[in-house]
């Protein structure tokens, strides 16, 4: 039995294997060699096998639930913390909005640290090096990747010229 997890995934797998039929009406490519459906293509692939994954792990953790469930039936879940959801939308958003005003590089910065001090709280200096070391690896591999590579134009922020 599929839990919501399972569900989820079934759910997102059916839709990119539409949403990829449907590219297939895409015009191609003229001038270059990526058309207009590559993108949208690679990205649906991306969310098909993520999709399988999270089915595949559902049905994994469905033996190791039905026997913990059978040693131990009074096991308790703990109850969904829906404030870090509240929060993780909240600064979303203000990323979002603060985006063109700082620039993708530095509102990712902010962004990513803010996320992860938010989810979990860094205890030590070690913690909180690492979460900076990941937030400046992240915005800096992200606009690496789309400033050069996939030569996407981001946003340059409007207050400080990054």
């Amino acid at each position: 039995m599929l839990t919501r997890d399972g569900v989820a995934g079934l759910v997102c797998l059916a839709v990119s294997i539409w949403l990829l039929l449907l590219t297939r009406g895409l015009p191609p490519a003229i001038m270059v060699p990526i058309g207009p459906a590559f993108y949208p293509r690679v990205v649906l692939l991306i969310l098909a096998a993520l999709s399988l994954v999270l089915i595949g792990l559902d049905v994994a953790t469905a033996a190791q639930r039905r026997a913990a469930i059978a040693t131990a039936p009074e096991a308790v879940e703990p109850p969904p913390n829906y404030r870090l959801v509240l929060a993780t939308f909240l600064e979303f958003g203000l990323y979002i909005v603060l985006l063109p005003e700082l620039g993708f590089r530095l509102a990712t910065f902010v962004f990513v640290l803010a996320l992860q001090i938010t989810l979990d709280l860094p205890r030590s200096w070690k913690r909180w090096s690492l979460a900076v070391i990941v937030a400046l690896a992240t915005s800096f591999v992200c606009y690496l990747v789309f400033e050069d590579y996939l030569s996407v134009i981001l946003p340059r922020g409007s207050w400080s010229g990054l």
